[in-house]
Parts: C-alpha cells; structure tokens; sequence
C-alpha cells in the first residue's frame, strides 16, 4: 500500500472511532432526557395528588389559584432557564473538555449560544470538518510524497480551528453592539429610576419594552431576570452580561446595580456622571477613528490626486518641451 492509501485508511478508522464516539453522547443525551421527563412526570403527579387534598388550590376553589397557577408557571419557566444554563455531564469527559474548552465556553456565552445544544454543535462541527477537510484536500489535490501529509496536516488544523474562528468573530460583533448599546442603556434605566421604579421593574422593562433598541442587552436581561427569579442571586444572574462588554465599562454598570440592589441607595447621580463619561469615551474615540481615517486617505490621496495634479499643471509644460524637441529635430 502506498502511503497516500495509508493516510486515507487511518483518517477513515478516526471518522469511524468519531462517529461511535458520537453515537454514544447521543444515546446519553436522550437517556438523561428521557429521566428528565420521567422526572417531571413524577412531580406533576405528586402535585395534582397534593392539589386534589386542598381545597385552595382547585381550579374552582378561590380567585387566588389563578394568580398561583401563573406564578407557578413563571417558576417553572424560570427554573428550564435555569436548568438550560447547566452544563451538562457529558461535556466535562476527556475529548469534549479538550474540543470545548474553558476558553471557548466564554467565548460561547459572549455569543449569546446555549451551552447544552450549542456545546454539542460546536463539537460535532469541529470533529466533522477535521475529518472532511483531510479527506477532500487529499482527495481534490492528490498530493504525492511528503506534501500528502502535510496538506493533510494543514487541513485538519483548519478544521479544528474554523468553528472556533467563526464563533470568535460572532462573539466580537456582538460585544461591539454591546459598547454601541451601553450609552442608551444607561439613559433609560436613568431615566427609568428617576419617575421612581425599582431595580427590578427598570430592568424588566428594558427587557421587554426596548427589545428593538437594546437587542444584546434586552436579551440578555430577558435571561438575567429569569434566573433571579428561579433564585439566582443579582451577582449570579447579572454575570453573563458583565462579560459581554469589550471593556470595563459594562462590568461597572453592572456592580452599580448590584450594589444599589443589596444596599439601596439613590442610583440616578451615578448612573449620571458614568453616562456623561462613556460619552466622552465616545467623543475620545471618534477622534481617534478621525485621526487614522486621515492618515490612511494621505496614502490614497498620494495615489490617486497626485498623478492627476501633475497632468494639469505640469502637462501644458511637457507639452511645449516636447514639441521645441521636436521642432528642432525636425530641422
């Protein structure tokens, strides 16, 4: 056998050992699925037994059943946000923690990517493309000798890099729409606390009513508030939107709000003085984006306007030079 049908063989044993070892986190992920279920069944059960014992919580037996069955349904949803933000089992074995590491958990959660179905996702892409790439160089370049292996190498980095990359630049877009978004965010939630609402009505408000404005920040509260209400602490639930931002701004908004929550306070002259400076932060920095915008177009100037400046003004004088030479040539 030559050596390109070894390489070929070996990388379809690894596709082979990859997809059994796929098969198996699958099997696992509907096992524990199928025990979550089993589970909730369970409760469900032992709740309408305890229901059927208490008056008070029959569907007909007061007006306050109505509003406990609605709180009851918004814990429940707050708890399956709480339950999706845990990360699973599976993902701290040997191969997956080495494919998903702490790195690019954070960078997962920066790009606002469920860590359950997306960690999943993410290890599948990584292990299929490392594989496929390989294949399809060797296969469309045919290589011989030595250059075999080393396009093989090369394409199995890009394979296990490209997703990786990809969410990178999804996570630096949207901490960028963040910074963008930082300025207004802090307005309204001034505003919010100066006609006299609390902490958490400001934040369920710019959650659910300036969702078209604040798209990053109004989804990340949406969850922030859901995991305080499964009973997450302010810190806890706040945590992910701390990170988003490129800088320390976002971080100190988010210790105010933290700090106002756990001892009270006023909050309208903090919140006052730290949007008057992001916005000279943001002056700052549209001087600088101005300043390099400028000595980028001299070089495009230079490139462009000087060829044309010479043709007008020194043209006419070549010309006259041309045409004595050629005068004088002539006699």
């Amino acid at each position: 056998m030559t050596a390109q049908q070894l390489w070929i063989l070996s990388l379809a044993v690894g596709a082979f050992s990859v997809a059994v070892f796929a098969a198996g986190l699958i099997w696992h992920l509907r096992r524990s699925a199928r025990a979550e279920a089993r589970v909730g069944e369970i409760l469900h059960a032992r709740e309408a037994s305890a229901a059927a014992f208490n008056p008070f919580l029959m569907p007909g037996g007061s007006g306050s059943a109505t509003s406990g069955g609605a709180s009851k349904e918004e814990a429940e949803a707050a708890q399956t946000v709480a339950d999706s933000m845990k990360v699973p089992a599976w993902l701290d074995s040997g191969l997956s923690k080495a494919l998903l590491a702490d790195e690019d958990r954070k960078l997962m959660e920066q790009a606002g990517i469920e860590i359950g179905r997306g960690g999943l996702l993410y290890i599948a892409s990584r292990v299929v493309l490392a594989i496929v790439l390989p294949l399809l160089a060797i296969l469309l370049l045919q290589p011989k000798g030595n250059y075999t292996l080393l396009y093989g190498f090369l394409a199995f980095g890009l394979g296990l890099m490209l997703p990786k990359w990809i969410m990178r630049a999804k996570a630096k877009k949207r901490r960028e729409m963040v910074v963008e978004e930082l300025p207004l965010f802090v307005d309204l939630l001034r505003l919010l606390q100066g006609v006299g609402l609390s902490i958490d009505q400001s934040l369920h408000i710019l959650a659910n009513e300036f969702g078209s404005v604040l798209r990053v920040i109004s989804s990340e509260l949406i969850l922030a508030n859901r995991l305080y209400s499964s009973g997450r602490t302010r810190t806890q639930s706040l945590q992910r939107l701390s990170l988003l931002g490129a800088d320390d701004d976002m971080n100190a908004v988010v210790n105010l709000l933290v700090q106002v929550d756990r001892h009270g306070g006023a909050v309208q002259e903090p919140l006052k003085e730290f949007s008057i400076r992001l916005r000279e932060k943001r002056q700052a920095g549209f001087k600088e984006k101005i300043g390099i915008i400028t000595v980028k177009m001299t070089g495009v100037m230079v490139l462009t306007l000087l060829p044309a400046l010479l043709v007008i003004t020194a043209g006419p004088g070549f010309t006259a030079v041309i045409r004595s030479l050629s005068s004088m040539g002539g006699k």
